[in-house]
């Protein structure tokens, strides 16, 4: 196993990459396609507007990811203003911007109670858990589980977790969700109240199918392994699923370089593939089909952390 010695740093000159031209490109397409999406959806068949929504959805919430990390060309009151708009409804920016922060402490990847992304349990709390639930956890741990009732239990975790937070007397939290149904208010007025869209269709479309297609990336970019590093994965993705995830599928390159942006990641990874996938123990995929084919029906692993 060899030590990590690439090194990355943004040497591209002139305005519009200082000023990372790209990734305003993009925020300004992915809002005119959701608008046209919205204003047009009368006039798209379903098997259409369906996929176009789950993706712009999910696109949406790689955008955010980016400006948690990167876009630091920008002020961080613009570009959180630039990705606070919920298309997706269902998380508020600043909690998943402090939850997602705390899960880059890559000493802490995927140790329940730490990592505030990992699907892994103590073993203490999975043997106290009912047969039920256990095979609820097993299945979702299956590529047809995770995409089919991964969302599900996501809604319960933030039901039960940051919303719970206001029964139990801390109200710390009140201002971000007031500021988000403000944003889900504004978001559904424009797509149900203008655009004359049925609720149904703003719920199905973007809200439940652009979380089934985010739960794709993180199937499985992280699994227990003894060097932080090893716990990182690579999905050596192609170009559709690769712009939906703003290249973190090549995950092992963001958390090795968290503020990299998103349009530097590939042409980096091509150039260090050998030394990235040395540091990560060779945890690399050829890309999301082979994932599905071995674990659609299986679980990928079993969620009792073997440290915790």
């Amino acid at each position: 196993m060899t030590a990590v010695t690439a090194k990355w740093s943004n040497e591209r000159t002139g305005w519009f990459w200082r000023t990372e031209g790209p990734t305003w490109i993009l925020a300004v397409a992915l809002y005119a396609a959701w608008a046209a999406l919205v204003w047009f959806h009368a006039s798209i068949p379903w098997w259409l507007m369906l996929p176009a929504a789950a993706y712009v959805a999910g696109l949406h919430f790689s955008l955010q990811h980016e400006a948690i990390h990167g876009w630091r060309s920008c002020p961080d009151w613009l570009r959180t203003l630039m990705v606070w708009p919920p298309i997706g409804l269902w998380l508020p920016y600043a909690i998943y911007r402090r939850s997602h922060t705390r899960h880059h402490r890559n000493g802490d990847l995927t140790y329940p109670g730490k990592d505030t992304e990992t699907l892994y349990h103590t073993r203490a709390d999975w043997e106290d858990y009912s047969p039920a639930w256990r095979g609820v956890l097993m299945v979702n741990q299956t590529m047809l589980g995770r995409l089919l009732i991964g969302p599900l239990l996501r809604l319960r975790k933030l039901i039960t977790g940051d919303l719970g937070k206001f029964f139990k007397g801390d109200f710390s939290d009140t201002g971000i969700w007031l500021l988000h149904i403000i944003g889900v208010a504004g978001v559904l007025g424009f797509a149900l109240g203008v655009a004359g869209m049925p609720w149904w269709q703003y719920l199905l479309f973007f809200f439940y199918f652009g979380m089934v297609l985010s739960w794709l990336r993180p199937f499985l970019e992280h699994r227990w392994g003894d060097k932080p590093f090893e716990r990182v994965a690579a999905i050596e993705s192609n170009w559709l699923f690769g712009l939906l995830f703003l290249w973190n599928n090549l995950h092992i390159v963001h958390h090795r370089f968290p503020t990299m942006p998103w349009y530097e990641i590939p042409g980096f990874y091509r150039a260090h593939r050998d030394e990235m996938l040395a540091n990560n123990g060779g945890f690399v995929f050829s890309g999301y089909w082979p994932l599905v084919k071995k674990y659609l029906f299986a679980p990928v692993f079993t969620p009792v952390h073997p440290d915790a």
